[in-house]
């Protein structure tokens, strides 16, 4: 008998069970892969370029300016968190703007010489500033760059010898200062003058500053090229330096330079990058550190700007490490971009090399991530910086030490960049024990994290108080002495508001607008008149009042109800009141396009010039109503702008002055009585009336008559 059927069936039966097998095979899902797993060779003895710091600029526009204002236990706690190793930011590089009297960005820096040869070395509040980082980190270093400059110098030419020779005078200040500033630019963004940068050179020299190097040209890779064609440009720039070479805001996924920088021998910076929230562009600047060395070589970093301590209608408000616009309450923030920056910043120095074995991206691929990896000066401490912005899953990366380097215990410190919660920002994770240098870390999407075997990193724990309003009244007759020559609060957006000796006869000390020509701008915006504010936004019904005194023939101005600001000054919407030294006056409204549209316009008697006079400017609901010394010269309705912050401000660059500044809550709306007749019949014109409540059930209304002087009920209808 023949076995084949049989066979045939066993056969049969068999495939079957291997197709049913086949057929319920589950498919793994992503989160089921294998994860990802990069091989990271720690080699001590293959050295990359020298590292030359994380920082950040305070500059660029008065981004700095109310910190020196906050209450000292808040403002220690801020400057703690920016500059002290081993607790937040712990910034290696602070770049300062040198002033010029002139805006250049979100407000003005001044100038140490508002007018030839009149030097002071006191002006403004970068010195402060610089100090009090000095004083936390004594190894931090000092850059500086200007952005505009003083309209005495050079006819208006910026490349001019003035120009070396103002910034000579500014490093004498810095050495007042017991500041040593050891990078020093030309003018931001506007790019180079050979023949210019050589000069710098030859001046820095000349005066005994042999160890500041010069950076050019803070704008694009375009000075590179020129430098390679130049060799005695080249050899006048020590440090070439690029600003946003990752692209301007987005992501900063590519941070490329390029193959004729590269190959000049020099050190390449990002010399400004960020311009990012400080919660929401923590993602781009942990891209951007890392990924500058492995894309473009550049071997420091400079976040614009170090802090938004400025006020919110301010274009650039939110961006920095942290926000601080509080100084009254001494509310403050500190941002997400704090705690990316310390993985790099308190893990290295300035002077340490990157290991080029052990850079790249993770698996090759840069939606993965990116990993740099620096060596200690000691020959033995490194760190590794791991971000995986973009990673969609978990991965491992597995690490291997050698050449010299320690293979003890490495410390994990972790940033869950996706999280909201500050608990999840800076958290020492783990330590690991490598077996024979050998050993093995999970990453999980949205994080950064570093790897070290150095010490001495923490968190800082201070916490501000609450936010809280201003509360008026306020006044300020500029008799104590603020943090800086500014006054407490004031911020300028175009020229110079300091406190100084008052004139006309006056004793005390005033306020002076110090910019006697219009400076060399930085700004494009139409109208680049002085002005200055502060205060609480949120202010609405209020009467701002302050002295003036013409020193030439020109026009003063209070602003009411300063609103937005458009970016780079480009307009404001807020109300002015300007009197000029004619008698002639106006109320106007501008927008956010520098249009300004007049309201109300009057001539008064001559005021003249060398005498003191009151000029106060009252915004009460839609009610606009301007006073020269006590009486009321004029009112108008407008309902454009419903609050912000009152200020000052010249109609041109004009050396004017302002006391008694003071600003005082608007008038409570009377209660009506609930019975009885009208007591009191109205006389003169009324300008405006409001809604109040109703008397015998017909409505009563609050009118302003004989030019502001009375405010009576009256009943309307019924």
């Amino acid at each position: 008998m023949s076995r084949a059927p049989a066979c045939r069936t066993a056969l049969l039966t068999a495939l079957l069970l291997l197709l049913s097998a086949l057929m319920n095979v589950v498919t793994p899902t992503p989160a089921q892969a294998t994860p990802a797993s990069t091989a990271i060779a720690i080699k001590g003895n293959n050295p990359g370029l020298t590292f030359d710091g994380v920082g950040a600029i305070s500059g660029g526009g008065g981004n700095s300016r109310l910190l020196a204002d906050y209450p000292a236990p808040q403002r220690a706690q801020i400057l703690d968190y920016l500059f002290k190793p081993g607790y937040g930011a712990s910034l290696q590089t602070l770049k300062l703007e040198i002033g010029g009297d002139t805006n250049s960005t979100d407000g003005a820096e001044p100038s140490i010489e508002h007018t030839r040869g009149a030097i002071d070395c006191d002006n403004g509040y970068q010195w402060w500033l610089a100090e009090q980082a000095k004083a936390r980190n004594p190894k931090i270093k000092l850059a500086a760059l200007s952005w505009g400059a003083p309209g005495w110098i050079g006819g208006g030419d910026f490349w001019s010898q003035d120009t070396i020779d103002y910034i000579m005078a500014w490093m004498g200040c810095a050495a007042q200062h017991d500041l040593t500033v050891e990078y020093l630019g030309g003018w931001n963004e506007r790019g180079f003058d050979k023949t210019w940068y050589q000069k710098l050179k030859s001046a820095l020299v000349s005066h005994g500053y042999t160890a500041t190097k010069v950076v050019a040209a803070d704008s694009d890779w375009e000075v590179a090229d020129a430098m390679a064609e130049d060799p005695e440009f080249k050899a006048a720039v020590d440090v070439v330096g690029a600003h946003y070479p990752c692209g301007y805001l987005g992501a900063y996924a590519k941070c490329p330079s390029t193959t004729t920088a590269q190959r000049l021998g020099k050190p390449l910076w990002a010399s400004e990058n960020g311009s990012q929230d400080a919660n929401e562009g923590a993602a781009a600047v942990a891209r951007s550190v890392n990924r500058g060395y492995l894309d473009g070589k550049m071997t420091a970093y400079f976040n614009w700007p170090v802090i938004a301590a400025l006020y919110p209608n301010l274009h650039f408000s939110t961006d920095g490490m942290s926000i601080a616009n509080q100084p009254w309450s001494g509310n403050y923030s500190i941002g997400k971009t704090t705690w990316v920056t310390a993985h790099t910043t308190q893990f290295t120095r300035p002077g340490w090399k990157y290991i080029d074995s052990a850079g790249g991206y993770l698996g090759g691929d840069r939606g993965n991530g990116s990993y740099v990896t620096l060596k200690s000066t000691n020959g033995r401490d490194y760190s590794t910086v791991v971000e995986t912005m973009d990673a969609t899953a978990e991965q491992t990366a597995t690490f291997t030490v050698s050449g010299g380097l320690s293979k003890g215990k490495v410390h994990v410190w972790a940033t869950n960049v996706n999280s909201a919660d500050s608990a999840d920002w800076f958290v020492h994770q783990q330590d690991i024990t490598p077996a024979s240098g050998r050993y093995t870390l999970t990453l999980r999407p949205g994080y950064v994290y570093t790897v070290t075997t150095t010490t001495g990193q923490g968190k800082g724990t201070a916490t501000p108080p609450a936010r809280a309003g201003l509360t008026l009244p306020y006044a300020d007759d500029f008799q104590t002495p603020a943090a800086t020559t500014s006054p407490k609060y004031f911020s300028d957006m175009n020229g110079a508001f300091q406190t100084v000796p008052c004139g006309g006869g006056r004793t005390g000390t005033c306020l002076r607008q110090m910019a006697a020509t219009t400076p060399i701008r930085w700004t494009d915006e139409p109208y680049s008149a002085p002005y200055t504010f502060m205060g609480d936004g949120s202010w609405g019904d209020y009467t701002v009042s302050a002295d003036a005194l013409f020193e030439e023939s020109g026009t003063v101005e209070l602003l009411g109800r300063v609103n937005q600001q458009a970016k780079n000054n480009n307009g404001l919407n807020a109300y002015h009141l300007r009197v000029s030294d004619t008698g002639a006056w106006s109320i106007d409204k501008s927008d956010t396009a520098w249009k300004f549209t007049t309201l109300a316009s009057g001539t008064t008697a001559k005021l003249g010039t060398g005498s003191w006079h009151t000029i106060a400017f009252t915004l009460e609901g839609t009610t606009l109503s301007a006073a020269i010394d006590g009486k009321v010269v004029g009112s108008v309705t407008d309902s454009s702008y419903a609050n912000g912050q009152p200020g000052l401000g010249v109609a041109d660059y004009q050396t004017d002055q302002f006391d008694n500044f003071s600003v005082t809550p608007g008038t409570p709306t009377p209660t009506p009585p609930n019975t009885g007749p009208i007591t009191s019949a109205l006389s003169g014109k009324c300008v405006e009336v409001k809604d109040g409540s109703r008397t015998n059930g017909a409505p009563m209304r609050l009118a302003d008559c004989d030019g502001g002087t009375s405010r009576q009920w009256r009943r309307v209808g019924g």
